[in-house]
């Protein structure tokens, strides 16, 4: 009975058993891929490392995949004062850097502690320090620039436990491939798909001590801010902000780039985090208001950063709402 229905379905047949199958295949590769990093990459000389994630990068740049696409979609609404060339140029320089990202996250946990502390200069970063050092708890909205596994991990010995929350990623085995190399970091991390329990979390870690850095430059609930980023309407995450307001924790926009320093073996390459001015608490307002404003308040310090340091941005994703398309409405409440 039971394979008659399957058959009936369509679950059973041969073409679903395939396309089941090539998925299979695909998250195994996948997951190979990043054990590959974690493993071959790790044993490499650094030098030798960095090279190769550059010829990875050229390469896909060459094959202008999606995501390649998608980069100098943004790349060329961020910098519309550049020519064909010259933006091909950015979007060259932007894979590189993120692949960057990438080979130093592999070799991140082979760091050894004395290059970490070398490896991350903070700009405008003392009140921050002094609430954390006071016992309190920061709020840090992030976006996704420079290399935040680098800035997690420098935090995390160099100021206080850090909290974040992860994108799960498909297949599972690369999400805890992810979260097993961030807690061993020292980082706490709570899942994005989580929802309340999620919040909740969040909440918690701000009545002990902790550093809570979200990266928020891209909304992936649907319930997102609309801000206006480096001239473009687009939609950030609205957790930072929520966050800060009912838990009275301070709230910063923080922007990471890279910057040559020779501390760093193998890439020569730092990051800096410049930290924006406390993101003030609007006087009035409902409190979907005052998200929204100090949401725009961080929208502009990351706005500032990406134009001047384009492809340090990683971001192949679609951001910005195309002209003339509205925002879709929030979800209402309890959604």
């Amino acid at each position: 009975m039971t394979d008659r229905v399957t058959r009936a379905s369509g679950a059973g047949s041969p073409t679903s058993r395939l396309a089941l199958l090539r998925v299979r295949v695909t998250d195994r590769a996948v997951v190979l891929g990043y054990r590959l990093g974690w493993g071959v990459v790790r044993a490499l000389p650094a030098g030798a490392a960095y090279r190769m994630f550059d010829l990875i990068a050229d390469r896909a740049v060459a094959r202008a995949g999606k995501g390649v696409q998608r980069l100098r979609a943004n790349y060329a609404l961020v910098r519309s004062d550049l020519d064909d060339t010259a933006l091909d140029a950015l979007v060259r320089e932007g894979m590189r850097s993120y692949l960057r990202y990438y080979c130093d996250s592999f070799r991140l946990p082979d760091l050894a502690p004395h290059v970490l502390r070398r490896s991350v200069r903070l700009v405008g970063a003392e009140p921050c320090r002094e609430v954390l050092e006071a016992g309190g708890s920061v709020v840090a909205f992030l976006g996704h620039l420079g290399n935040w596994d680098l800035a997690g991990a420098w935090s995390t010995t160099q100021l206080a436990p850090v909290t974040t929350v992860a994108e799960r990623l498909k297949p599972a085995e690369v999400f805890d491939e992810f979260l097993d190399f961030r807690t061993s970091l020292g980082m706490n991390i709570l899942p994005l798909d989580g929802g309340a329990e999620t919040f909740a979390g969040l909440r918690r870690a701000a009545t002990q001590g902790q550093f809570i850095c979200l990266l928020a430059d891209r909304d992936l609930s649907g319930g997102g801010v609309p801000v206006q980023l480096c001239g473009h309407l687009a939609k950030m995450a609205k957790g930072p902000a929520a966050l800060a307001l009912v838990t009275g924790a301070p709230l910063y926009a923080v922007s990471i780039h890279y910057e040559p320093n020779p501390a760093v073996p193998g890439s020569g390459q730092g990051v800096v985090c410049d930290f924006s001015a406390r993101i003030e608490v609007p006087g009035s307002g409902t409190t979907a208001q005052k998200v929204a404003v100090m949401t725009q308040a961080c929208a502009d310090h990351l706005g500032a950063a990406i134009r001047e340091r384009t492809s340090d941005w990683h971001m192949l994703q679609r951001v910005f709402i195309p002209t003339g398309a509205p925002p879709a409405a929030d979800p209402p409440a309890g959604a």
